[in-house]
């Protein structure tokens, strides 16, 4: 008469012990995926980071190339502009010299030797 009921809080025993065994299983699972989704959320907010930054960099730029100082400092530094007042500079050589023309040279023709001219008749270069 007592093994009934110890036959049955055994299995039930048991199969409280399963039960507490997948339930565990399944919380680490869900908490590897929780650092694994952490992980992910980190990244991913570093790249927004990134992106503002970006963003607030070329806004920057778009804001100094839309100004009046970007134009004046292009006239004075490629478009080579003199505001009133300045006094412009030309250099100009010593009177009485000769101005420095630059000159190209030119390259001497390399001769073909004959087997090379022939090779060239016959296929080409």
């Amino acid at each position: 008469m007592v093994n009934i009921p110890l036959s049955v809080r055994r299995v039930a025993v048991i199969i409280g012990i399963i039960v507490l065994v997948f339930i565990v299983l399944e919380f680490n699972r869900r908490l590897e995926e929780l650092k694994m989704l952490n992980e992910q959320n980190s990244l991913v907010q570093a790249q927004v980071t990134q992106a503002i930054e970006t963003q607030a960099s070329l806004e920057t730029q778009v804001a100094y190339a839309n100004s009046g100082a970007a134009v004046e400092e292009w006239a004075r530094t490629d478009g080579h502009y003199i505001q009133d007042g300045d006094l412009p500079v030309v250099p100009i050589g010593e009177p009485g010299t000769a101005p420095i023309e630059a000159s190209t040279p030119v390259p001497t023709p390399t001769p073909l030797q004959n087997w090379e001219a022939w090779w060239s008749l016959f296929f080409g270069k």
